[in-house]
């Protein structure tokens, strides 16, 4: 179990070095805005996690050696842990120019080191559930990593891709999408439907208790509301229409002037920022990075509304495979058209973008953090966002599961998020 664990904790440690591989260590260093840290940083900050959870731990056989800039480091790359200390505000991540990208590689590497020692030793069950949360975290920076990156690359004027190659392998793709495609409601009976994390494998702490949720009859759309979509949303003067919008949804497209998703642009045509570089819009494919507010008014100018939580994972349970999403291994890492399917079945339930719902991102009943720092991993952002469901073509198709919940503010829209809409049965 223990070399198993190990491999796997080098797998995906390696993982996020390969991501980081196609950039510069000035694109690593550059954060946008204040919910966009640089990729320099996530490379530091999930390292440190396992220094400060796992290898300051006592009891650990051989002692690892310490890394001589600790404390410095415990400052720098601590994101939010209050009861580990003081630490850089996160507005001001892209201001760490030192230590620079060579020492943070020495210190990923010495950190591994010292893991994969103690590990391929033997650990208990306690020091195993924080390697799991470790890699578990490291999977979210990953994520986080692509969805920064595209943030930051988005604001310089040259429009540069992430990865050029991704260009011709998101064409490959878009040449197959489908020239028309059903969105049937697909209709699901109500009653006491059980919801959370079954105990099967790993799971956050704000996925339990598994508990019992009363749900009215209700039908989910079979597939995703995609580019096309949206710009008959657009056209129909869907930014314009006040009676669409949540009262701070509407302030915040005056304030913020939307009126597209996020990258769009328009001239003679609809094009869109990707990690590929500035691309045209492949309308068959689902429409991403837009907000919960975005995605509300959609659903009202649709005549339709979000799912909630609960009945999304109902819907999702025995509906879709998440083997057959579109995930990060693909590494197309943009939204993909669907191919045709039986409107009797939901489709992209997982993978492609993350599934904004109607519920806000509060605990379950009879929900306990952890004890101790690990214990502010969740619980503490219970207050004034919402979930999203499913996973996207950022996502490690490993780190995600039905019971899954993501949560972002209701006007965030950097990441890969999208929607499908659901409606009461009459």
């Amino acid at each position: 179990m223990s070399e198993t664990l190990a491999q796997r904790f080098e797998s995906i440690r390696q993982q996020t070095l390969a991501l980081a591989k196609p950039l510069s260590e000035a694109d690593m260093t550059i954060q946008a805005a204040d919910f966009a840290s640089p990729g320099k940083w996530h490379l530091a900050h999930t390292t440190w996690f396992f220094e400060e959870f796992f290898l300051k731990q006592p009891g650990l056989h051989p002692q690892p050696i310490a890394w001589p800039d600790s404390e410095a480091y415990r400052f720098l790359f601590n994101s939010y842990y209050e009861s580990i200390g003081n630490r850089q505000s996160q507005s001001k991540r892209g201001l760490i120019t030192r230590p620079g990208l060579a020492e943070i590689l020495d210190y990923r590497q010495a950190v591994n080191e010292s893991v994969i020692d103690i590990l391929k030793r033997g650990i208990s069950p306690e020091q195993t559930e924080i390697i799991e949360i470790g890699l578990q975290h490291e999977q979210q920076h990953q994520e986080l990593f692509l969805t920064d990156t595209l943030y930051n690359l988005a604001q310089n004027p040259l429009l540069p891709a992430y990865e050029v190659s991704l260009a011709d392998s998101k064409a490959s793709i878009d040449r197959q999408a489908i020239s028309k495609q059903g969105n049937a409601m697909v209709r699901f009976e109500g009653g006491l439907k059980l919801i959370g994390h079954d105990g099967q494998g790993f799971g956050f702490d704000n996925e339990y208790p598994r508990h019992r949720v009363f749900l009215e009859p209700f039908q989910l759309a079979s597939a995703l509301i995609t580019n096309e979509d949206w710009i008959a949303f657009i056209q129909d003067g869907g930014y314009e229409n006040p009676l669409l919008w949540l009262s701070d949804g509407w302030k915040t497209v005056q304030t913020e002037g939307w009126k597209m998703p996020l990258y769009w642009q328009h001239d003679d045509g609809y094009r869109c920022m990707s990690l590929a570089g500035q691309q045209p819009i492949s309308l068959k494919a689902p429409v991403c990075h837009i907000s919960f507010f975005e995605a509300d008014a959609f659903a009202r100018w649709a005549g339709k509304r979000l799912p909630t939580e609960a009945e999304w994972e109902v819907a999702a349970d025995g509906q879709s495979s998440i083997a057959d999403g579109n995930f990060a291994e693909s590494r197309i890492y943009s939204p993909q058209p669907t191919a045709p399917a039986d409107n009797t079945l939901i489709k992209q339930m997982f993978g492609d973008v993350w599934e904004w719902t109607a519920s806000p991102y509060i605990a379950y009943p009879g929900f306990r953090a952890k004890p101790g720092a690990v214990g502010e991993y969740n619980g503490k952002f219970m207050n004034g966002q919402y979930v999203l469901r499913g996973g996207s073509c950022a996502t490690p198709a490993s780190h995600i599961r039905p019971s899954y919940r993501n949560f972002f503010y209701p006007h965030q829209r950097w990441q890969f998020s999208g929607l499908r809409l659901a409606e009461n049965v009459s």
